[in-house]
């Protein structure tokens, strides 16, 4: 798979929670030890789960008819998914845990780095879609290696600015924090829109 192929589903898998859990990581203290378990936990589960459907093979991939079928299910769905965090902006929050990642240790980084990234509804489909897409091609497991090292990248992207930029990237980051944090609907917004242009393709291409 080449970097212009995974690039989409990179932002698939960082979008939303990932990203702001790097960027809070990457404010706390000890944000060293932990932004490195957040990005450990990170790789192993999403490699865990491209292996696990590479090596299940392309059973699951049926025919178009289905995978149209699907698609429009999907299309819907976002649809619906993007009218309700549109109208319930007003009151919407990031989860409750990311309150606790400024005091995170990195045994919870590494854990979270490792759910997050492993069995987040969006971040497991997309990780699958890798394993069924190599298997379905024979292609190498050797070839997701770009999609795995470029979604590690950009999780990785706050600590190693912060760790270059210094002071520079030390009062940046809070920002971004904050404004995510207060944006959190946006965000999503921004995920879904992303996801159902996906979707559109699959059907129409």
């Amino acid at each position: 798979m080449s970097v212009l192929e995974v690039l989409p589903l990179v932002v698939v898998m960082v979008a939303g929670p990932q990203i702001l859990s790097a960027i809070f990581l990457a404010t706390s203290d000890g944000w060293r030890r932990n932004s490195a378990a957040f990005v450990g936990g990170a790789a192993l589960s999403i490699t865990l789960v491209v292996t696990v459907v590479y090596e299940l093979g392309d059973g699951a991939v049926g025919g178009g008819g289905s995978h149209t079928t699907l698609s429009a299910i999907v299309l819907v769905a976002l649809l619906l998914a993007m009218v309700h965090t549109y109208r319930t902006r007003a009151t919407s929050e990031p989860p409750r845990w990311m309150g606790s990642l400024q005091r995170a240790t990195p045994r919870f980084s590494f854990r979270l780095g490792f759910l997050l990234m492993g069995f987040f509804p969006t971040d497991i489909l997309t990780s699958a879609a890798v394993g069924s897409y190599l298997a379905a091609r024979d292609a190498r497991l050797v070839d997701a290696a770009p999609f795995v090292l470029l979604t590690l990248l950009v999780l990785a992207l706050p600590s190693l600015t912060l760790a270059v930029a210094g002071d520079r990237a030390e009062r940046a980051l809070p920002r971004i924090r904050d404004w995510m944090n207060e944006n959190s609907w946006l965000v999503s917004e921004l995920v879904i829109l992303f996801f159902i242009g996906m979707t559109l393709n699959n059907l129409l291409g």
